[in-house]
């Protein structure tokens, strides 16, 4: 074989090698980013209108996070939000639109005690993304209803709703011992 020739061989082979190791890397990256943030990688992605910028906000998202100190609950103070939340259900009874508001400030402290940042509800929302997608619709759906309550327009039943809702996340981000075994 010719020089030439094997040059016409080398070069489409290696190009060809190139662009599947692209491609892989695209496939692999982007299948993280779907097992990371769940049902939050679809909503970003039909949000942002192309599919390479919404994986560019996820992205940004996983490194803000992963600069978070993000902690453990000491078992003292996990024992007092579990009581806390017991507490806001027992108040639900005979103030529903008050636990409600209350669920939403207990929520915002564990996230705070757990080292969340907490400066705005959207911000929550993209920080809690990476580690709790799956639950992030609850906290969605039951903020809209504690914002519907504050202006008097939700009923009985949407803020049991939220209630439910709530705990969902307060659950999660109760029991989440950030990789350390429950006590």
């Amino acid at each position: 074989m010719s020089a030439g020739t094997l040059i016409a061989i080398i070069i489409p082979a290696v190009v060809l090698l190139a662009l599947l190791a692209v491609a892989l890397r695209i496939f692999i990256r982007r299948r993280h980013l779907e097992e990371r943030f769940g049902p939050e990688y679809e909503r970003t992605v039909d949000a942002g209108g192309s599919r390479l910028a919404a994986e560019r906000e996820l992205r940004e998202r996983e490194e803000r996070h992963d600069a978070l100190e993000i902690k453990p609950l000491p078992s003292s103070v996990h024992d007092r939000y579990a009581q806390d939340w017991s507490r806001v259900q027992e108040m639900f009874v005979d103030r529903p639109s008050d636990a409600v508001e209350e669920a939403d400030r207990l929520v915002t402290a564990l996230m705070s005690d757990r080292g969340y940042p907490t400066e705005g509800f959207e911000q929550q929302v993209k920080d809690l993304s990476v580690e709790h997608g799956r639950t992030l619709e609850h906290y969605r759906a039951a903020h809209e209803v504690t914002l519907r309550s504050g202006r008097r327009e939700a009923t009985t039943e949407e803020l049991r709703g939220a209630m439910v809702h709530y705990r969902a996340l307060f659950d999660e981000l109760l029991e989440d011992r950030g990789g350390q075994p429950a006590a």
